[in-house]
């Protein structure tokens, strides 16, 4: 069968990669909208309107029997409307506050994500279900998903701007520390050993990517056994493929997508030549 994962960038890839672990018998379509990114920069009724343009397009092309959209800001904003729109089941990503609140020993944890998806209601629903007895401290990092972006493609990063945004924290109360911060960004877990370097003490860093492949794994289990076995025999002979949306990725990215064992794949989104950025003009927010 196909399975989409869905990006605002490259960052799903550590969502994908994952995914491709435990459903190695399973296409994978990766679609990264480079054109659009960062998510954070986009008003919520303009970036909704926008992911289920592309959708329409990308379900009608590949007829995945599963997508996730491995994109905190996303996941977020706009699974309801995905969920009523489409008749495939939609797999999100969002900040691991359950499986922090549960581990802390220090009760300090923190979630490190874009500012969009440390405001958003859904996070903190989050919050107050399964973390309030916890500390928890929110960081809206506004500089990470595009150093990670860099990263990845083998570019310098500034150091100096990293230890800035990270540096929110870690935080110290009553003879306690911070040891638990949770990634809410998938660019961010590529990061990781940069971030352990700048650390001021040891802490968890809590990747939510395992996590989401094995629930997209449960949610393929539930399928109707018949279909799922069409769909894998149609999708076993055929490669698995990257999409970016601007159809003109730099050199290094299409090298990493590469290196993933991914082929570049052109395709046309009709939607996004039938409208243009309508950007919010006041946020800097990251994806």
């Amino acid at each position: 069968m196909t399975i989409l994962v869905f990006d605002s960038g490259i960052g799903g890839l550590s969502v994908l990669r994952e995914a491709r672990m435990i459903m190695h018998d399973h296409r994978f379509v990766y679609v990264g909208d480079d054109a659009g990114f960062p998510y954070g920069d986009w008003d919520g009724a303009a970036l909704s309107a926008r992911m289920i343009g592309l959708f329409e397009t990308l379900i009608e092309q590949y007829n995945p029997c599963l997508a996730i959209v491995a994109c905190n800001t996303a996941s977020t904003l706009i699974m309801p409307s995905l969920r009523s729109r489409f008749d495939i089941p939609f797999v999100g990503i969002v900040p691991a506050i359950k499986p922090a609140a549960e581990r802390t020993a220090s009760g300090l944890i923190t979630v490190l994500a874009t500012p969009g998806t440390v405001q958003r209601p859904y996070t903190l629903e989050l919050i107050r279900q399964f973390a309030s007895h916890r500390q928890v401290n929110l960081v809206g990092a506004t500089q990470l998903a595009r150093l990670s972006e860099q990263h990845m493609q083998g570019r310098a990063i500034d150091m100096g701007v990293l230890q800035a945004e990270i540096a929110p924290c870690f935080v110290e109360s009553d003879g306690r520390r911070t040891d638990i911060i949770t990634l809410g960004c998938t660019h961010y877990p590529f990061l990781v050993n940069e971030m352990r370097k700048l650390a001021p003490w040891p802490v968890d860093w809590l990747d939510p990517a395992e996590a989401v492949a094995r629930h997209a794994c449960h949610v393929l289990s539930e399928l109707p056994q018949t279909a799922l076995g069409q769909a894998v025999a149609q999708s076993q002979a055929q490669s698995d493929i990257a999409i970016m949306t601007s159809n003109s990725p730099p050199a290094s990215i299409v090298r990493l997508l590469g290196s993933f064992g991914l082929q570049r794949h052109s395709q046309q989104f009709s939607s996004l030549e039938s409208t243009h950025s309508t950007h919010s003009t006041h946020s800097t927010w990251s994806a």
